[in-house]
């Protein structure tokens, strides 16, 4: 029994990976490499706590609370938990995530070696492959873990250490100090969306579990953290490996760098013609995996919240059309659009998993999390309008007076304060509570 749960365990955390490791995770590491050069190992500490630690944490807050993203969300409001997975399923699902896996497994995986090919054929042909994989969900995990994410981690493992031991350029010079690369790290990192995902894919970790056998919360917890360790240190490599090639890559800095073109060129440079083809087909695995576990859970959790009535195939095929549809925008499109409501959705989830997880078991009652929410909301907020070219001074004059600004923290201490407001508020009406009783 103990070998099966490593085995398990091991599947688990595969599984974990390659859902996390999608479009996002392959090509912003080294784009961050390379405008960090010399203080890249910054960089990737910034984005290591967004792109990481911060799923890992969402892992957690979800398998502390229940079994799905609903149970999460019902620690701050019912209403809340739907309305926020609503955006986030969207967010993760066909408008940006999905979307962005097709674009670049188009424009890294099938236009460098069969440039006759449109977006629009590439689009179909990469979807009607997700739509076959995806169709069967008590199939996604297996088939993801076994099959689909060893072959993915054997590519990336043999570039970054190629890449490690013949490194193009080590003539680093620095472009940003420190600090800036850290925040320029950290930003980077709500473009994986992963902290939004990982909320979602833990019911799925947690539905796979159970369906090996582990049917109590105990067992549950236990292969769900091993398997998030796994994923972890997977990520971890992998991405700083990334980020060190981005660094010594030698790549002219310019403002027209297109990240997709980076990593081809990467790619190239380490391991000659045989690396347009090793990338494309990593591509392809990274992207591949992520759309098949984002578009079930698209399709479980509108079955779920509509009890039925959207039945998990049609969530799945709905999903499809309109990842495809979107899919054919090129990848640094998606992602300058996908920038304002990325800046406005994770802190709130981030702040929600960082409160659940590290005072979940001793902080009871609805008010601490709801104000540590809606403070992070509010402040979240004042960062949207200048995306949009839209000159709000007082917006920014209070922004840039919060602590953490700079490294796009400004929203950590206003929701420190709410939720020790919320506390205050739960004792209070406690000694209210029981003056009203002993009167009686």
């Amino acid at each position: 029994m103990k070998n099966k749960k490593i085995e398990h365990v091991i599947v688990l955390g595969f599984a974990l990976f390659a859902m996390f490791f999608g479009a996002g995770n392959l090509i912003l590491p080294p784009f961050i490499g390379l405008t960090t050069s010399s203080e890249w190992f910054w960089a990737m500490l910034g984005f290591g706590l967004t792109g990481v630690i911060g799923p890992f944490l969402g892992i957690l807050a979800v398998v502390q609370s229940g079994e799905g993203f609903t149970d999460l969300g019902k620690r701050v409001n019912g209403v809340f938990a739907v309305v926020l997975g609503i955006v986030i399923m969207l967010t993760i699902g066909p408008l940006i995530a999905i979307p962005r896996t097709g674009a670049t497994t188009y424009e890294i995986g099938i236009l460098p070696i069969f440039p006759s090919v449109t977006p629009n054929i590439g689009s179909l042909i990469f979807f009607a492959i997700t739509l076959a994989l995806s169709i069967s969900r008590s199939k996604i995990v297996d088939i993801i873990g076994k099959f689909l994410t060893p072959a993915l981690i054997v590519l990336l493992f043999i570039l970054v250490i190629m890449g490690i031991l013949n490194p193009p350029n080590l003539d680093l010079v620095p472009t940003l100090t420190k600090i800036e690369a850290f925040s320029n790290g950290f930003e980077e990192g709500y473009q994986t969306l992963d902290v939004l995902a990982s909320v979602i894919f833990a019911g799925i970790i947690i539905s796979a579990a159970k369906a090996k056998g582990y049917t109590t919360i105990a067992q549950r917890s236990s292969v769900s953290m091993y398997a998030g360790i796994i994923a972890v240190i997977f990520l971890f490599f992998i991405y700083g490996g990334l980020l060190y090639l981005g660094a010594t890559s030698g790549y002219p800095l310019t403002d027209k760098v297109v990240r997709t073109e980076l990593l081809l060129s990467i790619s190239k440079q380490i391991m000659g013609d045989y690396g347009t083809y090793a990338i494309s087909l990593s591509i392809a695995l990274a992207c591949l995996t992520t759309a098949i576990a984002l578009t079930c859970a698209i399709g479980s959790f509108f079955e779920s919240i509509s009890k039925g009535l959207i039945p998990y195939k049609v969530g799945v095929v709905l999903s499809c059309i309109v990842s495809g549809f979107l899919a054919v925008n090129s990848v640094d499109s998606i992602i300058s659009y996908a920038i304002p409501l990325l800046m406005f959705v994770y802190p709130i989830t981030f702040a929600m998993v960082i409160y659940i997880v590290f005072f979940g078991k001793k902080v009871h009652g609805k008010a601490p999390y709801v104000l540590a929410v809606a403070f992070t909301a509010i402040v979240s907020f004042l960062s949207i309008p200048a995306y949009f070219k839209i000159d709000i001074e007082a917006f920014d004059t209070v922004k840039n007076y919060l602590p953490g600004s700079a490294h796009n923290l400004e929203w950590l201490l206003p929701s420190l304060i709410g939720f020790i407001l919320g506390i205050l508020y739960n004792k209070l009406l406690s000694k209210d509570n029981k003056v009203v009783l002993g009167d009686e």
